[in-house]
Formats: C-alpha cells, sequence, structure tokens
C-alpha cells in the first residue's frame, strides 16, 4: 500500500497539484486538524520495503452517517480539497461513492448552517474521487492485481517453506487454509507455485459450475 502512497504523491506533485495525507482513514477526514497534512516529496522517500501504510488506517462508524460526512466535507474545504484518492476494499469505496453522491447536498448544507458562503459552494461544486482496490482477495475485474494480493501471496508461500521439512520429516500430510472470501485466486495460485498434491476451491465455485449452474 506504500508503493501506492508514494506513486500518488509524487505524480500528483509532478502534475502540479497540492497533494495532502489523510492519516487514519475516514475518521482523520471527520476528525479534520493536524489529520490532513500536506505531502511533499521527500515525505514517501524510504518507504516503498516499508509494510502497512504510512497514513494509517481505521474504521470510523462517524463517517457512516451524514453528521459525519458533513464534518468530513468541512474539514476538505478549509484546505479546498476537491479531489479524493481512496485506497480500500468494499466498504471504503462504498463510502467514497456516497460521498461523492452526497457532495452538492452537503455543501448547501454547510452554506445554510453559516460555514462556508454560497461563492464556496460554486467553487467547490464537485468531487472527484479515484479508488484504488486494496483487498488481497484479487477479487476486482479489470484489474491484472489488486493493492496487497502479491504481499499476501508472498507470505502464504513464506509459511509453506516453514512447514515443508516438518511435513517430511515426520510424514504427515499438512492442509493449509488461506483467505480469498469468494475468490480462488490466493488457493489457486498458491497451489501452483508450491506444488500442493491437492486443492479445495471454496464451495461456491463448485456451485457454479453444477447442474443448472453458469459454466
Amino acid at each position: 500500500m506504500n508503493a501506492a502512497v508514494r506513486a500518488v504523491v509524487r505524480m500528483g506533485i509532478y502534475v502540479g497539484a497540492k497533494v495532502y495525507f489523510i492519516y487514519e482513514g475516514y475518521q482523520g477526514m471527520v476528525d479534520g486538524g493536524a489529520n490532513i497534512a500536506e505531502a511533499d516529496w521527500e515525505s514517501v522517500s524510504s518507504i516503498l520495503q516499508v509494510g502497512g501504510t504510512i497514513i494509517g488506517s481505521a474504521r470510523c462508524q462517524a463517517f457512516r452517517t451524514r453528521e459525519g460526512r458533513l464534518k468530513a466535507a468541512c474539514n476538505l474545504l478549509q484546505r479546498g480539497i476537491t479531489n479524493l484518492c481512496v485506497i480500500g476494499g468494499d466498504g471504503s469505496l462504498t463510502g467514497a461513492n456516497l460521498f461523492r453522491k452526497e457532495w452538492s447536498g452537503l455543501l448547501e448544507e454547510l452554506a445554510r448552517n453559516g460555514q462556508i458562503d454560497k461563492e464556496a459552494v460554486q467553487k467547490y461544486a464537485y468531487l472527484n474521487v479515484v479508488g484504488m482496490v486494496g483487498s488481497i482477495d484479487n477479487d476486482f475485474c479489470g484489474t491484472d492485481m489488486t493493492i496487497g494480493t502479491d504481499s499476501a501471496l508472498h507470505r502464504i508461500i513464506e509459511v509453506i517453506d516453514a512447514i515443508m521439512t516438518t511435513a517430511q520429516s515426520h510424514q504427515r500430510t499438512f492442509v493449509l487454509e488461506v483467505m480469498g472470501r469468494h475468490c480462488g485466486y490466493l488457493a489457486l495460485v498458491s497451489a501452483l507455485a508450491c506444488g500442493a498434491d491437492w486443492l479445495q476451491m471454496c464451495v461456491k465455485l463448485s456451485e457454479y459450475v453444477g447442474p443448472g449452474g453458469r459454466r
């Protein structure tokens, strides 16, 4: 994920945009203050090899409410932000889409409350959102690999390598369960990569290709 953060920041700066970090996800957007800070070229140096994300991540119940999204909109407007790049899964991207749809209504409500003027409503009338899928499941069509999938696959192979000698020395069979929700990518590719003797994909795949199912 840090590679994606670095790419967004540096490309934004390259094209002349002012780029901001929003720390702790939507929670930081709702809380505002120091959670929204300007990024520069050096702020994303030496992070490619660092796991996780330098800007943090957090679940935010407040953003699920209109009141919370109103606070988030106000905090963005204070800095003139009308373009968002959101990295996350289904919940994060669904929230971003809802925020985009409500944007004009949120601005009008802020104007009625006296928090912004009519000129600001016109100036910041549109919110542009770019969604980058962060999911180890690799379950988003139209993209080669979602952010996190490659790292997850790497860890799976590390674990398999670690237990392989034990399995051989004790002459025992090991069953390894991997994540993936409704997508069997991690199971299939890790099985191919390690030369597994047997692979069971999720039940839903069997249902899809069963009698009367989609083929």
